[in-house]
């Protein structure tokens, strides 16, 4: 059978475009083998046309034009790989004459295109068809997601090589798991728009950025992540996506401590992992690498093939999402989640300071389950202890912060950091 040839333009030839690229050209005989596709790579757009990349590319392909690849009606595949939501957002614009996020979906629908977006979701895992097709049976009520290999990567230093926040990230930039700019890795924004995507497919519905709680690891200290260790528990950025049994949706993003001996708490570096749990699978897990040149451009060129062989547009058509105003229903206020919380406090090391802190967690109704105090004086002739809580809604812990603060024998800002209990399927 003859083979097809299917032309691919690239935007972006940065770490991951480089990537697709070098799959695409070195690797183009063993995907025609497997599939009778013959991919080939019409051109690739980016600014910058002088650096020098890890793959040389045949004359007259790297461009800086746009319209190149727009005005191209041979190229069948277009690949944005820029990332982030300013120019990547004006690139698919201009692909699907649309505006972003749910406004994509309907435009490719409206004229008759298909999105694949495999990549997009934690690198090299196939996260998105695994939900999207393997756990179509389900009635999905929940997932766990370590989805940003920067922050995991950021973390696990902090924690194995106590290393300080900056230290940590410099180390990840130095082998290209951050950007230079890493804002959007570090504040959670990052995972907030793949936890859009991931729960907009497992729930059935529109969600947008406006309804994901958010918080990031800036702020992270190693002493918490010491002293949490102490209690058996490991930080971890978490995406969670949670349905309760009123069909009520709740979506956040912030550092969770989560048991030393649960799955996603081994997940380290720049490795990914997400926890599903289905009505009919029970826990499922997927693990892989989620950051890094070649795992993400295997996912793309996977969804390139996909598309190319017509299994994208099928699938695609068949991906609908109810209306936020048609039953979905958010739990959008996070002073209603329930939790248990790590509390840290720097104490005076005096007569009668703890029954004080007590007597706020007590009059705020917060139980404690668990308490640590360390030796040692530091400025103010405060220690640090740390408090671990039974569950309580979030508002009662931001009172109670509140009223510690304003204890004379308190020293400084309390620090909070939820501990998430994630169910585990031990059978």
């Amino acid at each position: 059978m003859a083979e097809q040839i299917v032309k691919v333009g690239i935007v972006g030839f940065g770490t991951i475009g480089t990537g697709v690229a070098k799959l695409i050209t070195e690797n183009a005989d063993a995907i025609a083998a497997r599939t009778g596709l013959q991919l080939k790579l019409a051109c690739v757009v980016d600014i910058d046309t002088t650096s020098e990349r890890p793959i040389k590319l045949p004359d007259g392909v790297l461009t800086d034009d746009l319209n190149r690849l727009l005005n191209d009606d041979t190229i069948q595949i277009g690949v944005e790989t820029i990332g982030g939501t300013d120019i990547a957002k004006d690139v698919q614009l201009k692909m699907l004459e649309a505006e972003y996020g749910n406004e994509l979906y309907k435009a490719a629908h409206k004229n008759g295109r298909c999105i694949a977006f495999e990549a997009s979701c934690a690198g090299g895992i196939p996260i998105v068809s695994a939900i999207r097709t393997g756990l179509t049976a389900n009635n999905i009520t929940a997932m766990y997601g370590i989805v940003n290999g920067t922050c995991n990567y950021i973390l696990s230093n902090m924690t194995f090589k106590n290393e300080d926040f900056s230290e940590a990230l410099a180390q990840a930039q130095e082998k290209g798991y951050a950007e230079a700019d890493p804002t959007l890795d570090i504040s959670g924004g990052d995972s907030a728009h793949k936890l859009a995507i991931l729960g907009s497919i497992a729930f059935g519905c529109e969600i947008a950025l406006e309804d994901i709680y958010v918080e990031g690891i800036e702020g992270i200290s190693r002493d918490d992540i010491r002293y949490g260790g102490e209690m058996d528990y490991r930080l971890k950025l978490l995406a969670i996506g949670q349905k309760d049994e009123q069909g009520r949706i709740s979506l956040c993003v912030h550092p969770s401590f989560i048991a030393v001996d649960n799955s996603l708490a081994r997940v380290e570096g720049p490795f990914n992992a997400v926890s599903i749990f289905g009505s009919a699978v029970g826990q499922v897990t997927y693990y892989g690498r989620g950051a890094g040149m070649m795992p993400t451009a295997s996912a793309i060129v996977a969804d390139i093939i996909d598309v190319a062989l017509g299994n994208s547009a099928t699938t695609f058509r068949q991906l609908n999402l109810r209306p936020k105003n048609e039953s979905t229903r958010f739990i959008e206020n996070i002073d209603n989640k329930v939790n248990r919380f790590y509390i840290r406090i720097m104490c005076k090391d005096q007569p009668g300071a703890i029954a004080q802190w007590s007597r706020v967690l007590a009059d705020n109704q917060i139980s404690i389950s668990g308490a640590i105090q360390h030796e040692g004086t530091g400025p103010d002739n405060t220690v640090p202890v740390v408090i671990a809580t039974h569950s309580t809604m979030q508002k009662n812990i931001t009172a109670a912060l509140e009223d510690m603060e304003k204890l004379d024998v308190i020293g400084g800002k309390p620090v909070c950091i939820r501990i998430v209990d994630i169910p585990e399927d031990k059978d």
